[in-house]
């Protein structure tokens, strides 16, 4: 059976750099597939100017500082349906100071609207040159392995949808998308402003014979992890549940959320870091006592054995080859305007535990402007994706970000502030490290 499904909720987020017309594209996605209330739609009215022209963006800025300014600093989520697919939109910022609510709205990302504003692009260059912002967005992106991208080539209109500039801006961002061995890319001219090619196909680009980007979006499949290898069953207590005191029943439950695989009563498990083993008594759902369970599932098991287990142990299948590990090397986004400071220490949240953790060396640092990879690099700056060793005061169960979204990723943060400073991908290319 296929694992892909172009019927499954679609979570998708717009990037890019400011003034690209990100909150302007959703806002005109939302106005023409007829998503919006009787109340959006009135102050959707109140915005139009002289020229009858809408702030589509006043749907999606909803701080008053992201109104003041004209930017977008949180990340907005909108939802809306059409009669083929339910979407789930994470409109994110373009500024490069909010470049971490970026990575935040990308982390669970099916697929990506990488808007580039065409108007800002020099075309006496050849080749032309893409934005920092939006380099760094694609980066981004590639390390959190987003499957699909769509590239919005936007303001056409500017241009008076010209072909030749188009296929200037699709060569150049094909060139990155090699550099960065990027998956799925897709590349739609739009107008968002003036809705060209964003729900209906635009009689400005009779030269584009694509679907516009609805279109696109309501067919791009959705992968599913796997559920039938019991050995990958992954569940990370979060909670430990015990009867009220009452010395006659001796319950004791395990909860959390299946992160990986499925689990069934009878089925042998390993607790890590203890590495205690023990087999599964019962499983409770939300909805009663159940024989199986599956990834994604908020669950409650009872073990046959009475085992020492709290908050932020893992229950595996017992022949799992995953170990515990004190020493970890992942990618690491830098959120924090502090540099990062390898004499000190931080704390790192990974699934539902938290240790005291140590960058311990600094592989190397990535580029946005040459896009290559750099070595001299001590420390990293705000906004810097480089790859890194870090060294962990007790042991986590890692699995590499490649294998499990959910497993393979963390945060570091600042104990004396509790900033989140930066966001890590843990990788599998070093075997000593795990």
């Amino acid at each position: 059976m296929s694992n892909l499904n172009t019927h499954a909720p679609l979570r998708f987020i717009t990037a890019g750099s400011v003034d690209d017309g990100k909150s302007t594209l959703i806002g005109r996605l939302l106005y023409d597939s007829k998503a919006l209330l009787t109340d959006q739609l009135k102050n959707l009215d109140k915005t139009k100017n002289a020229s009858d022209t809408i702030d589509f963006s006043v749907l999606t800025d909803g701080l008053e500082a992201e109104r003041e300014q004209g930017i977008t600093i949180d990340v907005a989520y909108r939802y809306f349906s059409t009669a083929k697919r339910k979407f789930i939109i994470a409109d994110t910022p373009g500024h490069e100071q909010y470049t971490r609510n970026m990575v935040t709205g990308a982390s669970t990302a099916h697929a990506a609207v990488v808007l580039l504003d065409a108007s800002q692009i020099n075309f006496d260059e050849n080749p032309v040159k893409l934005l920092p912002q939006t380099k760094r967005h694609s980066a981004i992106l590639k390390h959190l392995r987003c499957p699909h991208i769509l590239v919005a080539v936007n303001k056409m209109d500017l241009l008076d949808f010209s072909q030749d500039k188009f296929q200037a801006i699709v060569r150049a961002y094909q060139d990155l998308a090699a550099q960065l061995d990027l998956g799925d890319v897709q590349f739609v001219p739009v107008s968002a402003l003036n809705g060209d090619n964003i729900v209906h196909k635009s009689q400005h680009t009779p030269w584009y014979d694509g679907g516009a980007l609805l279109e696109i979006l309501e067919n791009l499949p959705v992968g599913e992890q796997a559920v039938t290898d019991k050995a990958a069953f992954h569940l990370p207590v979060q909670y430990v549940l015990r009867a009220d005191g009452d010395k006659q029943d001796d319950f004791r439950g395990y909860q959390g959320r299946i992160e990986a695989g499925q689990i069934a009563v009878g089925d042998l498990v390993r607790v890590e870091p203890s590495a205690q083993t023990s087999s599964i008594k019962q499983i409770i759902s939300p909805n009663g006592i159940v024989d199986a369970a599956y990834v994604g599932e908020q669950v409650t098991v009872c073990l046959a054995d009475d085992v020492d287990i709290s908050r932020g142990d893992t229950i595996v299948a017992a022949d799992t080859a995953n170990l515990p590990t004190k020493r970890i090397k992942a990618t690491l986004c830098w959120f924090d305007a502090r540099a990062l400071n390898p004499a000190r220490k931080y704390l790192l949240k990974h699934t539902t535990q938290t240790v005291f953790a140590k960058v311990s060396e600094i592989h190397h640092v990535w580029d946005v402007h040459t896009l290559s990879n750099f070595s001299d690099q001590s420390t990293l700056n705000m906004n810097d994706i480089g790859e890194v060793s870090i060294s962990l005061q007790k042991p986590i169960l890692a699995t590499a970000y490649a294998d499990n979204t959910a497993t393979g990723s963390f945060i570091l943060i600042d104990e004396a502030t509790y900033h989140t400073v930066a966001g890590g991908m843990i990788l599998a290319e070093d075997a000593d490290d795990f």
